[in-house]
This record gives C-alpha cells, sequence and structure tokens, in this order.
C-alpha cells in the first residue's frame, strides 16, 4: 500500500501535469515492453516495438541491469529537447549514486560507456541522449499526436472533477480503489511506502502505456511525481486513441476477436469451433487465452463448457467499434 501524507497547504499545491511528458512516456512504453504480461492484448505490440528499436536505443539496456531504472531517467519535461538535455544538466552526485544503486545488486560489471557516464564524460551522456532519441523515435513518436489527445482528454476530465466535487473527489477517483483518508490518500502499489510532501507539491501525469499500479518518481528538490494509467488500457495505434476493428483484431489476433463477437451469447468450445471452422482443441486455446485475460469467462454445464463473454470484453469491442 502506498501512503501520500499531505498538509492542509499541500492541498493547494496538487497539480495536474498539463501537457504529456515525451521521456517518462518512452519510461513506461519500455517498462510495458519489458513484462511479458498480458501476452493476448500486448504480445503482438511487444514483438513490433522490439523489431522497431535500432541499434542505437541499445545502450539504454546496460541502465537497467536488475530490472530497475536510474532514477534520473524520470525526465518529466514537456519539451523532448529539454527532456534530453536534462541529464547532463543533472547534479553529477546524483548520477553517480544512481548508476551505483542499480548496479549494487548485479554481478556483471558496468559496461565501459556506463563507467564513463559515472565519471561524468561528455561523450557518455552524448550516447545516451541518442540512444533515448531513437529510441522515443522508434517507440513513441508513431503515437505521440494519440497521446496528446488522449492527455488533453483526461486534464479536462480531472478539471471538470475539481470544479464540481474539489480534490479529494479527484483524488478518489483518480486511481482504482485509491481513497483520501483525512489527510492521506493511499492506493495499492508495490510493498509499503509513506511519502510525505511536506509542502514540495504533487504532479499528477497521466500515462497511456501502461496499465500497473502508479509509479512515484521521489527526486530531491522536486516535486512528488505520480504517474498514473490512463487512456483505453490498450496498446496505442497511429489510427486513433480508440482504434478500429481492425485495430483491435492486430492486437487480439483475427480469431480472437471473431470468437470475442461470437460470445456476445454464450457457446460451448464445440459450438465455437463449428462456427469458425477450426478444431475444438484451437477453439479451446483461444478461449483459454481470452479467459486469461479477463475478456471471457467459462463455466461447466453437464459434458460440456459455456463460455460468454465478460463486461470487460464487452466495452473493450465496444469501444473498438466491433459491435
Amino acid at each position: 500500500m502506498i501512503r501520500i501524507h499531505f498538509t492542509a497547504a499541500d492541498f493547494a499545491r496538487v497539480r495536474f501535469a498539463p501537457r504529456p511528458a515525451p521521456l517518462q512516456e518512452l519510461n513506461v512504453a519500455l517498462l510495458r515492453m519489458s513484462r511479458p504480461d498480458d501476452a493476448v492484448l500486448f504480445g503482438r505490440w511487444r514483438q513490433r516495438l522490439l523489431r522497431a528499436l535500432p541499434a542505437a536505443a541499445e545502450p539504454l539496456a546496460d541502465l537497467v541491469p536488475a530490472g530497475e531504472a536510474p532514477r534520473f531517467l524520470d525526465v518529466f519535461s514537456d519539451s523532448l529537447t529539454e527532456g534530453l538535455d536534462a541529464v547532463r544538466a543533472d547534479r553529477p552526485e546524483v548520477v553517480r549514486a544512481e548508476i551505483e544503486r542499480v548496479y549494487a545488486r548485479h554481478p556483471a560489471p558496468a559496461p565501459p560507456w556506463i563507467r564513463a557516464l559515472h565519471r561524468g564524460d561528455a561523450e557518455a551522456f552524448r550516447l545516451l541522449r541518442r540512444a533515448r532519441h531513437a529510441a522515443f523515435e522508434a517507440a513513441v513518436r508513431p503515437v505521440w499526436p494519440v497521446v496528446q489527445d488522449l492527455h488533453r482528454a483526461e486534464f479536462t476530465r480531472h478539471a471538470l472533477t475539481v470544479a464540481e466535487h474539489g480534490i479529494g473527489a479527484a483524488l478518489d477517483r483518480l486511481v482504482p480503489g485509491g481513497r483520501l483518508r483525512g489527510d492521506v490518500w493511499e492506493f495499492a502499489g508495490p510493498g509499503e511506502s509513506d511519502r510525505r510532501l511536506r509542502g514540495r507539491g504533487l504532479v499528477l501525469q497521466p500515462t497511456f502505456h501502461w496499465s500497473g499500479p502508479p509509479l512515484i518518481a521521489d527526486l530531491p528538490g522536486h516535486p512528488l511525481f505520480l504517474t498514473y494509467p490512463a487512456g483505453p488500457g490498450l496498446p496505442l495505434t497511429p489510427a486513433g486513441a480508440n482504434g478500429t476493428a481492425d485495430a483491435l483484431a492486430e492486437v487480439l489476433g483475427r480469431t480472437r476477436l471473431d470468437v470475442l463477437l461470437l460470445l456476445a451469447a454464450e457457446h460451448s468450445t464445440t459450438g465455437l469451433a463449428r462456427r469458425l471452422g477450426v478444431s475444438n482443441a484451437t477453439a479451446s486455446a483461444h478461449t483459454a487465452a481470452l479467459r486469461g485475460a479477463g475478456l471471457i469467462t467459462t463455466d461447466r454445464a453437464g459434458r460440456s463448457v459455456r463460455h460468454r463473454r465478460t463486461a470487460l470484453g464487452t466495452l473493450l469491442v465496444r469501444q473498438h467499434g466491433a459491435v
């Protein structure tokens, strides 16, 4: 459970990021890519992204030797150029300390360019800048207009909630399961953590490549940044935030989308196989994948099993214009 402690003055310093942060969106996209869960929804997106990332982006992998990135990569500038230059402008002791922290649990020695970065070498910083820029162009640039549209919609939604119900209600509704109890805002997260604002301020940053718990960036001399998942909860496509039935078919696969459409009404595995023109084993494999993603339910009825679409599955196909 994550708990953020406010004073009365802190509530007045809660700020919603007015524009998306290019490098933070890149950070969460790469984090999403590195976690092989949600294979049904994100498997093909992950494969496309791995193919799209150029060799120039490969040094970024050296910065996460044990699966945790150094905190100096948390950059929330809404300008890509300023964000890319921010690490070079950061205090050298912060860069050194974070490199030492992420390599402390890694048995292999740091690559030469990481050791040069630790020393403050200018060419190492240029290599890092090139790598992040190349990764952004491959992973985020194609959907950046979609991210901007989604951010404007989320900003408007948040502003209306604050105007009508106050900041407390906005925080209550920001994160599923989150709640404000007096001066403590709590929500589910990895481990147990208490953060005290003490007048620093809190910046709320929506992201559209992440569906896990909120991510906290607590950097010395900065407000507390909280990055939370927003948007459709699906891989973004250049076609738009809601996408189309074809975009959903690309994510799920055409046969699984057909299964999802058929399961607006209840069907047995045999019935699905007959309607799709596939074997029972193939139909069963598709239903197992969709069930694992929470898009359908399966119940036994005598000697057969019956499948039906869940509310989440119905919402998914409606958002993408498939029904």
